[in-house]
C-alpha cells in the first residue's frame, strides 16, 4: 500500500504551508488512472496524521474520472479507468488522456493560534 507514503508526503507539504497553525481539513484531487486507491487513502489517513499538525484534520477526496479526447467525435469522453484508451462512443483508439492522472492537494483549511 503506497498510499500511506503518498499521504506522508501530503502531510509534509501541508505542514510546510500551515507553519505552526493547526490544520482542520485537507482536500485532494485523485484521478481514476493515477494508480492511487481512494479507499486505501481514506484508510491510511488516520495513520498518516498521528503526531502531526494535521492530527485532527479531515480528508476530503474529489475523484476525477478518466477522460480522453476522441478525434472522430471531436469531443472529450469519460472512459472506464481499467480498460484501453478507446472512445466509448465510436470505439476509435486514442492516446490523448485529458484527465484522470491527477494526484494533487487542492486545498487546505488552516486554523489560527488563539
Amino acid at each position: 500500500m503506497h498510499e500511506l507514503s503518498l499521504l506522508a508526503g501530503v502531510v509534509g507539504a501541508v505542514e510546510e504551508v500551515a507553519g505552526d497553525k493547526p490544520v482542520s481539513s485537507v482536500g485532494l484531487r485523485v484521478g481514476a488512472r493515477s494508480g492511487v486507491m481512494v479507499d486505501a487513502l481514506e484508510a491510511a489517513w488516520p495513520v498518516a496524521i498521528v503526531g502531526t499538525r494535521c492530527h485532527a484534520a479531515s480528508l476530503e477526496i474529489e475523484a476525477i474520472p478518466a477522460t480522453v479526447w476522441c478525434p472522430t467525435c471531436q469531443n472529450e469522453q469519460v472512459i472506464d479507468e481499467f480498460f484501453a484508451l478507446v472512445c466509448p462512443v465510436c470505439e476509435t483508439p486514442t492516446a490523448d488522456l485529458r484527465q484522470g492522472r491527477e494526484f494533487t492537494i487542492s486545498w487546505v483549511d488552516v486554523g489560527t493560534n488563539d
